[in-house]
């Protein structure tokens, strides 16, 4: 019966029983229904498909509620089955609900699947047929999933497609690119930018197509476009590789104007993106994007061996890796599958027993935060002393590089000068500067404010009669008017100065708040020189709160190879979910991302989710070459 039954979840939710469509009934059975596909094949809690389910206000019976969803789905998952006969497709165990289906019966599975063999045949450099698989698996998707059900739980579930699926078009691209396709490629890349705004390798993907096609000046506007949205949306620049193509157009590069080389044939090339793991997966971590084709790298300096965790397997998903990522100016390197299972070298068993009074450095709970990305570097790339100096420099230091100290200290001085000099007249002059130097829209809007006031300052002086007094409405108005522009056009002017305007607003945060900002700047820098200098794994020892250290990586923990009492100190986990990871780690080897992480510990979605601005999933690393 389970072999006949065919699910879709990538756009509106179907199901079909060999080619007779099923009638899945109302909504919540809908989502108990969802719930029970994203863990295919294993089995879930009745209290986590009530949090799924009832996010904000779970019924006061709910296993009871679950029971009689789970009912109308038995009749029609099994339309033949008798009353009195045992359930075969969806049967409740001691662990909780389990859907007995193949995995292929999903088309999320099948997608994901195909993704996967597009990238093993692009790293053979069999272009044709890992363009014709990626293809065929994007046809797959018909729509946003899970339309309708709203929850952290189908957000993150969508959240991970979303992802899977701009990956493969990032794939496609790169491989219609290495065919020599960029003609027909503009219009369609110029489509997925204005859908994935921020993602860099598709912006990437564009300038390449456009200087290939001769349009080397739309090219660099594509780049100035996409600097500028980030500049003002974000207050950072564009990824080293994207800045890297930027140059490289600037001087008419010859390489770029022909197709890279097969994977196969380019030892130094960046690994491009692999699958996200997620519901589906049974191992691989989770990173997400790396960079499109980005110029080859100088040779790294030689070293004894290679580290774990330097193969990037590419978007924060790889195949092999979600929250790393993306995601992922031109990338940032993921790291290798990990292999699971009894092939993993067995450890110690844990002492389960005292595992939850073991004392060890406390973990903060840090906010959710979205995933990094691979980046174009290898994995023997040692981490220059210059950028160690750099990532230990304290976290809250200014982040706005676009002119020096000096410049920006002349420019709030002059301009504050002038703004009191004028009596506030010249304030909208001042605004409007910083508005053209910094390509800000909301600054442009402010001077054009303080522009009206003055404008209307001097429009009711003109037109009031000499032989008259103005009326007291009139006076107040005026002086409003200056006032605003005087007092608050200065106090504005002097805050348009970053050091100045963090020095201000560190005022008023607590010692606690300044402390975990700190702490989580702290994290996405040992990410960022993690994912661009795999080495930094064991020179730095990130993600190892266990170890001597002196490089302080915001409290990063490497679920796969710190010690069991480190575990013990989880964040948002009880005593028996911490126990739960340890043991499922002894026996069933390491974890490759947090979905899987999630599942085969069963836990629920909120508890999941306070551990992925914390955890690490590198692949272990390989024991020492010894030399008879």
């Amino acid at each position: 019966m389970s072999e006949a039954l065919r699910f879709e979840i990538l756009g509106p939710q179907r199901a079909w029983y060999a080619d007779r469509p099923l009638d899945l009934g109302p909504g919540k059975q809908r989502a108990v229904l969802a719930v029970l596909l994203l863990a295919a094949g294993r089995p879930v809690p009745t209290g986590q498909i009530v949090d799924a389910v009832w996010p904000e206000e779970p019924p006061a019976n709910g296993p009871n509620v679950v029971q009689k969803y789970v009912a109308g789905l038995r009749r029609v998952l099994e339309p033949d089955r008798s009353p009195r006969t045992p359930a075969q497709v969806l049967t409740l165990t001691d662990a909780g609900y389990l859907l007995r289906i193949p995995p292929e019966a999903v088309d999320a599975v099948r997608f994901e699947r195909g993704v996967r063999r597009a990238r093993q045949w692009q790293a053979a450099g069999r272009t044709e047929d890992a363009l014709a698989e990626v293809t065929g698996a994007l046809e797959r998707w018909q729509g946003e999933p899970f339309t309708g059900f709203t929850g952290a739980y189908f957000d993150a579930a969508r959240h991970r497609l979303v992802e899977l699926r701009a990956v493969a078009l990032e794939t496609r691209t790169e491989l219609e690119l290495a065919s020599g396709r960029h003609g027909e490629l503009v219009g369609r890349l110029v489509e997925l930018v204005a859908e994935f705004p921020v993602r860099e390798r598709l912006r990437h993907q564009l300038m390449l197509a456009l200087h290939r096609g001769g349009r080397q000046a739309e090219a660099l506007a594509a780049y100035r476009d996409f600097a500028d949205l980030l500049r003002e949306e974000y207050g950072i620049e564009p990824g080293e590789a994207l800045q890297d193509l930027h140059r490289r157009i600037l001087r008419s590069d010859p390489t770029l104007t022909t197709p890279a080389p097969p994977a196969s044939s380019a030892p130094h090339a960046p690994p491009a993106p692999s699958v996200p793991q997620g519901p589906f997966a049974t191992h691989g971590p989770f990173a997400t994007q790396a960079s499109s084709a980005p110029s080859a790298p100088p040779a790294p300096a030689p070293v004894p061996a290679p580290r774990a965790g330097g193969t990037p397997d590419a978007t924060g998903l790889p195949d092999g890796s979600t929250s790393a990522a993306p995601e992922a100016a031109a990338g940032r390197p993921a790291p290798a599958p990990a292999t699971t299972g009894p092939a993993a070298a067995p450890a110690p068993a844990p002492d389960v027993i005292g595992l939850a009074h073991a004392a060890a450095p406390a973990v903060p709970v840090p906010p959710a935060a979205p995933g990094w990305d691979p980046g174009p570097v290898g994995p023997l790339t040692p981490v220059p002393h210059a950028l160690l100096v750099a990532m230990n420099q304290p976290a809250g230091a200014s982040a706005d590089r676009r002119a020096p100290g000096w410049v920006r200290l002349a420019a709030t001085v002059a301009g504050t000068a002038t703004v009191l000099v004028s009596f506030g007249s010249l304030t909208w002059a001042v605004v409007l500067g910083y508005a053209l130097w910094r390509r800000s829209w909301r600054l442009a809007l402010a001077g054009m404010g303080y522009f009206l006031l003055v404008f209307s300052v001097f429009v009711l002086a003109v037109s009031s009669p000499e032989s008259e007094e103005i009326s007291d409405g009139e006076a107040l108005y005026l002086i409003v008017a200056m006032g605003t522009c005087w007092l608050l056009g200065t106090a504005h002017v002097v805050l348009l100065n970053p050091t100045l305007w963090g020095a201000v607003g560190g005022l008023f945060w607590t010692g606690r708040q300044r402390t975990d900002e700190q702490r989580r700047l702290r994290r996405e820098q040992a990410r960022y020189l993690l994912h661009h200098y795999p080495a930094a794994r064991v020179d730095l020892r990130i993600g190892r709160p266990d170890l001597l250290r002196t490089y302080d990586d915001g409290g990063l923990v490497d679920v796969n190879a710190v010690p069991d009492p480190v575990l013990a100190t989880l964040p948002g986990l009880t005593v028996d979910q911490r126990r739960q990871v340890a043991v499922d780690r002894w026996l069933r080897g390491p974890y490759g991302s947090l979905e899987e992480l999630a599942g085969r510990c069963h836990l629920p979605p909120a508890a999941a989710e306070t551990l992925r601005d914390v955890l690490l999933f590198l692949p272990p690393e390989p024991p020492p070459v010894r030399h008879s």
